[in-house]
């Protein structure tokens, strides 16, 4: 799609006159872009998990680096798991001459739905920045099955 922009009006030279459009042409242009880079994503906006199903058990990796155990919130209600991080930051420099000082807060949630998942004997852990989750599997009922035609 990014062959539908001509140029990219934000790298143009001839773009740097102000009209009053210049958000809205930077809103364009990093939509048609493919630029993983431009603009906002849901892949730098949430976390990435990866969900893996056996038997048994789901295995859950989410990557939450620079994230402490204290910043997660993670529990399961009707088959949803939900993995929410909240966090929030200071940075401060001892000295009343500030010239810079900043504060950052965010949150990001993710919910999986896990069918036939028990309740009992789940287990977290967080190591490395990954946060990996084991949550048992109830017995399966079968979901379908052929109807007989008379």
């Amino acid at each position: 799609m990014a062959g539908l922009i001509p140029f990219n009006r934000k790298n143009n030279a001839l773009a740097r006159s102000t009209t009053g459009f210049e958000d809205f042409y930077n809103m364009l242009d990093d939509f048609f872009s493919d630029s993983l880079l431009s603009g906002r994503s849901l892949l730098r906006d949430t976390f990435k998990i990866d969900i893996e199903e056996t038997e048994t058990e789901y295995l859950i990796d989410a990557e939450l680096p620079g994230v402490s155990k204290e910043d997660i919130d993670l529990g399961i209600e009707d088959e949803n798991l939900c993995i929410s991080v909240s966090r929030s930051e200071e940075i401060n420099k001892d000295g009343k001459n500030y010239v810079h000082r900043e504060r950052r807060a965010g949150s990001m949630s993710r919910r999986i739905r896990l069918a036939n998942a028990k309740l009992d004997g789940i287990t977290a852990k967080l190591e490395d920045g990954v946060l990996t989750v084991t949550i048992p599997k109830d017995k399966a009922e079968p979901h379908s099955r052929k109807i007989e035609i008379e």
